[in-house]
């Protein structure tokens, strides 16, 4: 609210939320020399006490990030359509909903999910979901999944799926700088010329697709001219680096989960 409706300022809020935050600083500033680098180690100290700085600067951060994000036991979003599997890297509720209105049976598994529990749902697809960090990160290689699943059932990548996807493929990437994170990141289709605007979470894109590797459809984000999608109906592969269920963000790549869903039928 603002003006008269208001009826608590910031201040209020946050010390009434007990949330912790910082003033009279120039974030422009700050986002300018973090836009370079990669992600960075940081605290809001109220003191200029050595010694906790130098504590921060000592403590290590988890790197696999995958690992606290994913679940840490199988569970279903049941409906009466085709079952897909759902290997969950940090996976947004949201994408069970998209699903969901499809009338697609979900099983959401545990990021370290063995072939074998995978093969025992006996899907009609498979989807790796959006998750943090980068693919080096990820202590777990798909390869073996997606090589044995592949052909005979669709396999959606999502954000770190997309990474994990193209790195099965032997796609190069690329850091980004800065990483893409937020909405209205506009990409265009190389078939239709039809641009969309997308929601990102990501730290990595392929760089370019070989000339070799045929795809029927791909996304390049106008940004950077960088590979943001790519589409294989023949190899059943949807690779995407954006959200496809935005939220928060646009929805104009919802319609991936159709095409998913009639590489199904």
């Amino acid at each position: 609210m603002a003006g008269s409706q208001s009826f608590q300022d910031l201040d209020q809020f946050l010390k009434e939320k007990k949330i912790p935050g910082i003033f009279q600083i120039d974030t422009r500033n700050i986002v300018k020399k973090f836009s370079q680098l990669d992600v960075q180690k940081a605290s809001i100290m109220d003191t200029h006490d050595q010694h906790a700085v130098d504590q921060i600067k000592a403590l290590v951060l988890p790197k696999n990030k995958v690992n606290m994000a994913s679940t840490a036991d199988a569970y279903a979003a049941p409906n009466i359509g085709k079952t897909v599997a759902v290997i969950d890297l940090g996976l947004k509720h949201s994408l069970l909903r998209e699903l969901s209105l499809r009338q697609i049976n979900s099983v959401v598994l545990p990021y370290d999910v063995s072939l074998e529990e995978i093969l025992n749902i006996r899907p009609d697809g498979l989807i790796i979901s959006n998750g943090p960090g980068k693919i080096s990160d990820l202590k777990i290689n798909f390869t073996d999944i997606i090589g044995a699943l592949s052909l005979t059932i669709p396999i959606m990548g999502i954000g770190l799926g997309y990474l994990a996807l193209s790195n099965y493929l032997e796609l190069e990437l690329t850091t980004l700088r800065p990483n893409y994170i937020g909405s209205n990141y506009p990409v265009i289709n190389s078939n239709t010329k039809e641009i969309w605007q997308t929601a990102m979470n990501i730290q990595q894109m392929v760089t370019k697709i070989p000339e070799a590797m045929k795809f029927s459809e791909s996304f390049t984000d106008l940004h950077s001219d960088l590979v943001a999608g790519y589409l294989s109906r023949e190899k059943k592969l949807i690779g995407i680096a954006f959200n496809p269920e935005g939220s928060p963000g646009n929805f104009d790549a919802r319609r991936i989960f159709d095409l998913y869903l009639k590489m199904m039928e």
